[in-house]
Protein backbone atom coordinates (compact mmCIF):
# COMPACT_ATOMS: atom_id res chain seq x y z
CA UNK A 1 0.00 0.00 0.00
CA UNK A 2 2.84 2.38 0.85
CA UNK A 3 4.48 1.58 -2.47
CA UNK A 4 1.31 2.48 -4.36
CA UNK A 5 1.00 5.85 -2.61
CA UNK A 6 4.66 6.64 -3.32
CA UNK A 7 4.25 5.77 -6.98
CA UNK A 8 1.11 7.90 -7.19
CA UNK A 9 3.01 10.88 -5.75
CA UNK A 10 5.87 10.38 -8.21
CA UNK A 11 3.67 10.12 -11.29
CA UNK A 12 1.11 12.84 -10.55
CA UNK A 13 1.85 16.39 -11.65
CA UNK A 14 1.05 18.98 -8.99
CA UNK A 15 -1.79 21.27 -10.04
CA UNK A 16 0.36 24.33 -9.40
CA UNK A 17 2.94 23.06 -11.87
CA UNK A 18 0.40 22.33 -14.61
CA UNK A 19 -1.26 25.72 -14.07
CA UNK A 20 2.15 27.39 -14.41
CA UNK A 21 2.65 25.76 -17.80
CA UNK A 22 -0.80 26.86 -18.93
CA UNK A 23 -0.13 30.43 -17.82
CA UNK A 24 3.25 30.47 -19.59
CA UNK A 25 1.53 29.49 -22.82
CA UNK A 26 -0.96 32.38 -22.46
CA UNK A 27 1.48 34.98 -21.08
CA UNK A 28 3.04 36.02 -24.38
CA UNK A 29 1.20 39.08 -25.63
CA UNK A 30 -0.04 39.46 -29.14
CA UNK A 31 1.74 41.93 -31.40
CA UNK A 32 -0.33 41.24 -34.50
CA UNK A 33 -3.91 40.10 -35.12
CA UNK A 34 -2.71 36.86 -36.77
CA UNK A 35 -3.07 33.57 -34.85
CA UNK A 36 -1.46 30.17 -35.41
CA UNK A 37 -3.79 27.25 -34.71
CA UNK A 38 -2.30 23.76 -34.32
CA UNK A 39 -3.82 20.36 -33.62
CA UNK A 40 -6.53 20.57 -36.28
CA UNK A 41 -8.31 17.48 -37.53
CA UNK A 42 -7.32 16.45 -41.04
CA UNK A 43 -11.03 16.43 -41.90
CA UNK A 44 -11.69 20.08 -40.93
CA UNK A 45 -12.56 22.24 -43.95
CA UNK A 46 -11.74 25.91 -44.46
CA UNK A 47 -15.42 26.81 -44.00
CA UNK A 48 -15.74 24.90 -40.70
CA UNK A 49 -12.49 26.47 -39.54
CA UNK A 50 -13.74 29.98 -40.29
CA UNK A 51 -17.12 29.30 -38.63
CA UNK A 52 -15.41 28.15 -35.43
CA UNK A 53 -13.45 31.41 -35.08
CA UNK A 54 -16.14 33.77 -36.44
CA UNK A 55 -17.92 34.51 -33.11
CA UNK A 56 -14.90 36.38 -31.71
CA UNK A 57 -14.66 39.15 -34.27
CA UNK A 58 -14.40 40.07 -37.92
CA UNK A 59 -12.08 37.68 -39.74
CA UNK A 60 -9.85 39.02 -42.50
CA UNK A 61 -8.42 35.63 -43.48
CA UNK A 62 -8.78 32.05 -42.24
CA UNK A 63 -6.81 29.34 -43.97
CA UNK A 64 -5.80 25.75 -43.26
CA UNK A 65 -2.36 24.86 -44.59
CA UNK A 66 -2.50 21.97 -47.03
CA UNK A 67 0.07 19.63 -48.57
CA UNK A 68 0.90 20.68 -52.14
CA UNK A 69 1.04 17.16 -53.53
CA UNK A 70 -1.99 15.54 -51.88
CA UNK A 71 -4.14 18.54 -50.91
CA UNK A 72 -4.65 17.08 -47.42
CA UNK A 73 -4.56 19.29 -44.34
CA UNK A 74 -1.25 19.48 -42.50
CA UNK A 75 -3.11 19.92 -39.19
CA UNK A 76 -2.53 23.63 -38.66
CA UNK A 77 -3.79 26.94 -39.95
CA UNK A 78 -3.86 30.69 -39.52
CA UNK A 79 -6.62 33.15 -38.64
CA UNK A 80 -6.25 36.92 -39.07
CA UNK A 81 -8.63 39.32 -37.32
CA UNK A 82 -9.15 43.04 -37.89
CA UNK A 83 -7.82 43.96 -34.43
CA UNK A 84 -5.49 42.58 -31.80
CA UNK A 85 -8.29 42.68 -29.20
CA UNK A 86 -10.44 40.31 -31.27
CA UNK A 87 -7.49 37.98 -31.75
CA UNK A 88 -6.77 38.00 -28.01
CA UNK A 89 -10.40 37.15 -27.26
CA UNK A 90 -10.34 34.26 -29.74
CA UNK A 91 -7.09 33.02 -28.27
CA UNK A 92 -8.45 33.00 -24.72
CA UNK A 93 -11.71 31.29 -25.70
CA UNK A 94 -10.41 28.68 -28.17
CA UNK A 95 -7.04 27.65 -26.72
CA UNK A 96 -7.04 23.99 -25.58
CA UNK A 97 -10.64 23.46 -26.75
CA UNK A 98 -12.07 20.66 -28.87
CA UNK A 99 -12.74 21.31 -32.56
CA UNK A 100 -14.15 18.36 -34.51
CA UNK A 101 -12.91 15.89 -31.91
CA UNK A 102 -9.34 17.23 -31.66
CA UNK A 103 -7.81 19.53 -29.06
CA UNK A 104 -6.54 22.69 -30.75
CA UNK A 105 -3.96 25.18 -29.52
CA UNK A 106 -4.05 28.87 -30.39
CA UNK A 107 -0.79 30.81 -30.32
CA UNK A 108 0.46 34.11 -31.77
CA UNK A 109 1.68 33.68 -35.34
CA UNK A 110 5.39 34.27 -35.79
CA UNK A 111 6.76 36.00 -38.88
CA UNK A 112 8.08 33.69 -41.56
CA UNK A 113 11.84 33.24 -41.35
CA UNK A 114 13.93 33.78 -44.45
CA UNK A 115 15.75 30.59 -45.41
CA UNK A 116 18.40 30.98 -48.11
CA UNK A 117 18.52 28.28 -50.75
CA UNK A 118 21.40 25.85 -50.26
CA UNK A 119 24.22 26.43 -52.71
CA UNK A 120 26.57 23.74 -53.83
CA UNK A 121 30.27 24.48 -53.87
CA UNK A 122 30.77 22.93 -57.25
CA UNK A 123 28.32 24.02 -59.89
CA UNK A 124 27.33 22.07 -62.95
CA UNK A 125 30.08 21.34 -65.39
CA UNK A 126 29.95 22.08 -69.11
CA UNK A 127 28.05 18.81 -69.64
CA UNK A 128 25.43 19.78 -67.07
CA UNK A 129 26.44 17.23 -64.43
CA UNK A 130 27.80 17.93 -60.98
CA UNK A 131 30.92 16.24 -59.78
CA UNK A 132 30.54 13.85 -56.87
CA UNK A 133 32.97 14.57 -54.06
CA UNK A 134 32.68 11.13 -52.46
CA UNK A 135 36.10 9.85 -51.51
CA UNK A 136 36.77 6.15 -51.61
CA UNK A 137 35.05 3.22 -53.13
CA UNK A 138 31.46 2.31 -52.23
CA UNK A 139 30.32 -1.05 -53.28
Amino acid sequence: MALASRLRRVFTVPSTLSSRFASIRLNSTLTSPKLFISGLSRETTDEQFKEAFNPFGQIVDAKIVRDRATGRSKGFGFVTYTSIEEAEKAREEMNAKFLHGWVIFVDPAKPREFKPTPRSESGPSETGFRTNKTVGWCG
